[in-house]
């Protein structure tokens, strides 16, 4: 077996360990984008994560989500553990198979990948202030919109981000949706995680639309 040490031996300038495993960490939402999250912090060495969600494996997950046609019926948190002990058998999981309650703990960090405008706007007001890292992925189809607050500017601008749920587009983020853009949303959403870890400038609202080849950072 691989030792921990050799095992991060390429990312260790990227993704400082002794910061990482000292976090806990939780994903709201397990579906396109959260569960392609959830994979790749463990890949990254999260040692401590939780994951929330009310859900369960349909067959179109499978193309979508990337879950496997053996997970279609089983709680979305409990496939997802199962890919991520196969990564890494020593990950502290903590499953949580329900909508998110604002008595929920969440740790240091969260993602959140939930599909609605409103399930944000409660989560936001019941977890935003309190944990040191937010990060918030969105998409519909092949655009995508991450949004990061980890300090005074991201936690000022979020809120303006909240427009009501009559004023979002027709659909909910998983109406339309393909496996790449969340998995590059994700990897988006990570890599906002990781450079809040090296103490970086994070973006705290980025924008890419895929067909039109257009990005917007602020």
């Amino acid at each position: 077996m691989l030792s921990s040490a050799s095992r991060f031996a390429r990312q260790d300038a990227l993704v400082p360990q002794e910061v990482l495993t000292a976090l806990d960490v939780t994903v709201v939402g397990v579906g396109a984008i959260g569960r392609q999250v959830t994979l790749q912090l463990a890949a990254l060495g999260v040692r401590k994560l939780r994951l929330i969600d009310f859900d369960l494996v349909e067959l179109t997950n499978v193309t979508t989500q990337g879950y496997l046609p053996a997970d279609v019926g089983h709680a979305k948190v409990d496939a997802t553990a199962r890919a991520v002990r196969q990564i890494d058998p020593g990950i502290e999981l903590s499953l949580i198979a329900d909508r998110f309650r604002p008595h929920m703990p969440v740790g240091d960090a969260v993602f959140c990948c939930v599909d609605s405008i409103s399930a944000r706007s409660a989560i936001w007001r019941s977890v935003g202030h309190h944990c040191q890292c937010w990060i918030d992925g969105r998409m519909l189809g092949e655009v995508m919109r991450i949004l990061t607050s980890s300090d005074d500017r991201g936690r000022s601008h979020y809120p303006t981000t909240l427009f009501q749920q009559a004023e979002a587009q027709a659909g909910a983020c998983t109406a339309r949706g393909v496996i790449y853009t969340a998995a590059i949303a994700a990897g988006l959403m990570v890599h906002q995680f990781t450079r809040w870890l090296r103490k970086l400038p994070v973006d705290v609202d980025l924008s890419i639309n895929l067909l039109a080849s257009e990005l917007s950072a602020a």
